[in-house]
């Protein structure tokens, strides 16, 4: 693993939960149904998008996780509605990007490869995605400017500076890179904390992860087919510009806690899995 292309020591066989309760087969596919239709209607009305009141892309983006199964529960500070601001939370799921847009609509740091993804892919790209390509350091500071260069015209990116998805009950460190942007364009950040719980209990779940080897087509069709699942966002106070001197203080700032359960440290041994996919998040190279 590199500092440029991280990944999680998370894998699918042993950190992400079976579904315990299971729905029926034609209710999974009716939920999966109504995701890709409701993908397919934001694609549709992208041409139109910045028409569209930020009160209702919120709206939709709550659909798109409900229409997965998934209740939506977003507690904590309110999410500034204008301005630049960067967005950051932690990384688990594909679920992250339409749970994190309902705090507050913004473009999404994305790798490269995303764009050629089926559906999310064309979505992201209409949406004013900025795409980074991960293979290339070089290209990293030019992505920092680009992102300063949308804050400072007031508006909100997204970003997951993990730079990796991790099961939920171990995270990674956040890296610096987008920190920077912030600090450049000189406007707040807003830390998120996004967890995976069961409707009874209330207890974190693993079931939503997209981590390892796992494909997109098995964790969705996981999370379709899961009953009493629940998707939380806590939106912390903003961080102000000026707060922090340099981008590693402002990273540590904006990390949430440490999971209460946390990952079993992976053996010296044991190699780390190879960068995958889902990441949508530059690490930082410093």
């Amino acid at each position: 693993m590199s500092v440029w292309l991280p990944s999680a020591p998370c894998t699918p066989g042993a950190c992400v939960e079976a579904t315990a309760r299971v729905t029926a087969v034609p209710r999974a596919v009716l939920r999966l149904t109504g995701v890709v239709a409701l993908l397919l209607a934001g694609i549709a009305l992208s041409p139109v998008g910045g028409r569209i009141p930020a009160s209702v892309v919120r709206v939709w983006c709550r659909w798109i996780v409900r229409a997965a199964g998934v209740r939506v529960r977003i507690t904590g500070d309110a999410a500034a509605t204008s301005g630049g601001l960067l967005l950051v939370a932690n990384h688990i799921s594909w679920l992250d990007i339409p749970l994190l847009a309902a705090v507050r609509p913004a473009r999404m740091l994305a790798k490269s490869e995303i764009r050629h993804w089926p559906v999310a892919g064309a979505l992201a790209a209409r949406g004013g995605a900025l795409f980074i390509d991960r293979d290339r350091l070089r290209a990293l500071p030019g992505t920092v400017a680009r992102i300063a260069d949308a804050l400072r015209a007031g508006q909100a990116v997204a970003v997951f500076p993990e730079g990796s998805t991790w099961c939920g009950r171990a995270q990674g460190r956040f890296r610096r890179a987008a920190f920077q942007a912030a600090l450049d364009a000189g406007v707040p950040v807003q830390p998120v904390h996004l967890r995976y719980s069961r409707r009874t209990g209330g207890a974190s779940t693993t079931t939503p992860a997209f981590v390892g080897e796992d494909s997109l087509l098995s964790s969705v069709w996981r999370v379709v087919s899961a009953r009493g699942l629940v998707a939380e966002a806590e939106v912390r106070a903003p961080i102000p510009p000026g707060r922090h001197p340099d981008r590693r203080a402002l990273a540590r700032a904006a990390e949430p806690a440490p999971p209460t359960c946390p990952h079993r440290p992976v053996p010296a041994s044991t190699p780390l899995p190879a960068p995958r996919r889902p990441t949508l998040v530059p690490a930082d190279a410093a």
